[in-house]
């Protein structure tokens, strides 16, 4: 077997240009629609988490270190584990907002795809 053939091949499919515009489009507009949630999701998850770990750090007194400190420690880090907790409900409605948002012409596009082939 020649695989320096099979790798010029690789590499030359890379530089050709590409004909599937239509599905790189579509590759695109699944992309739009999902962004917005995976964005919020990470940014979202990451800023609760952060309060979380404030919180249990005040509670336990790593920070602080008084009883007032403590118990707002405990009220922070219960915030935190809520915000974790509902991330990924609100994940899946702003996504299905999104595919809603971009349905028709992603079936469309896709219908006209399969349709060449």
């Amino acid at each position: 077997m020649n695989t320096d053939k099979i790798y010029a091949e690789s590499i030359a499919k890379e530089y050709a240009p590409k004909d599937n515009s239509k599905l790189v489009a579509l590759r695109k507009l699944d992309a739009k629609a999902k962004r917005p949630a995976s964005i919020f999701t990470y940014t979202f998850g990451i800023v609760m988490s952060l309060v979380a770990g404030t919180g249990m750090s005040l509670s336990m007194q790593v920070i602080g270190g008084t009883l007032p400190l403590t118990v707002l420690g405990i009220v922070i880090g219960i915030i935190g584990f809520i915000g974790m907790s509902v991330n990924y409900p609100i994940y899946k409605k702003i996504l299905e907002k999104g595919k809603k948002k971009y349905a028709f012409e992603i079936v469309e596009l896709a219908k006209q795809i399969s349709e060449e082939k």
